[in-house]
């Protein structure tokens, strides 16, 4: 019966995921793993829950969510399967839903207070506790730059962001998948789980462009723990997919931007001002209307 029914599954999925014409000049063929690479990545990611909780029929049940996915980051939506779109779903990855909205969060989740509370619940093995440190500071600093968020690190108690790293079933109900695939993953503002971030254990973390960056990973989900949704922008922190080029000079998106502040507004220019300081290192936002000489 198993048998049968991985069959029939198969089938189902190659009619969900037509092949291309036979008329293209390298056409492209796809393993049962391809496919269920292809469901499972659908089904996580794109697939929303119907409200009357009823799974409504459908000859191709997933081409709608590959549509939307191949529009998310910009492929030709075509609604088939091809090499385009299963090399973009092998890429290692967030691991929060680019469409859901979190399936269990309503839209615009903020914290009340600018002051927030960090704890690390443990460390990986990978890296010295202070390099992991120092790399959540560092991440946290990236949105604390354009805003007046205040993030402050606890040793114990409950914090209002909670930092664990865990392999495969960790305690949230959201597995991860091993090496590779999803990194982490995060959950909006809220109480209890609502806030916390979780990484993968079985990923090779590390400061430098080797293996997956602590720094890149926790930046990026601490837009989610803040309220962001995922970026169609490739260039955005948001966006989806990880990368990391290295670089010492990291600054945000101009998409970020918009994105944090309009849940927690810019930074105050007064905040940390002198009279002798630009205010354009104060508010990178600050319009300039003219510009004048005063004493040299």
């Amino acid at each position: 019966m198993m048998q049968l029914a991985l069959a029939f599954l198969l089938w189902s999925l190659a009619r969900a995921f037509p092949l291309p014409s036979s008329t293209t000049t390298q056409p492209a063929s796809f393993t049962g793993s391809d496919l269920h690479l292809a469901t499972n990545y659908l089904t996580t990611f794109y697939q929303r829950p119907l409200k009357s909780g009823v799974q409504k029929r459908s000859t191709d049940p997933l081409t709608p969510e590959l549509r939307e996915m191949q529009s998310f980051f910009g492929l030709a939506v075509t609604g088939h399967l091809n090499p385009e779109t299963l090399n973009l779903m092998r890429q290692p990855r967030c691991g929060v839903p680019d469409v859901a909205e979190y399936n269990l969060f309503p839209r615009n989740l903020r914290w009340p207070t600018a002051n927030l509370t960090y704890r690390l619940m443990n460390y990986t093995p990978d890296l010295p506790q202070a390099t992991v440190d120092l790399a959540m500071e560092e991440a946290f600093k990236v949105w604390a730059d354009v805003t007046n968020l205040e993030f402050v690190q606890i040793e114990s108690g409950v914090a209002d962001i909670m930092i664990s790293f865990g392999s495969l079933e960790h305690g949230d109900f959201f597995p991860f998948d091993g090496p590779s695939g999803i990194l982490a993953h995060a959950f909006p503002p809220g109480q209890y789980i609502g806030g916390d971030a979780h990484f993968d254990e079985d990923e090779t973390w590390t400061n430098t462009t080797t293996g997956y960056n602590i720094f890149a990973v926790a930046a990026h989900e601490f837009g989610h723990v803040l309220g962001l949704d995922h970026s169609r922008n490739p260039e955005a922190l948001m966006y989806p997919v990880y990368s990391f080029s290295g670089s010492a000079d990291f600054s945000l998106s101009e998409d970020d931007v918009q994105g944090i502040q309009a849940l927690y507004g810019a930074k105050n220019p007064s905040v940390g001002c002198t009279p002798q300081t630009e205010p354009m290192r104060c508010e990178p936002g600050l319009p300039i209307d003219a510009v004048t000489d005063l004493r040299g």
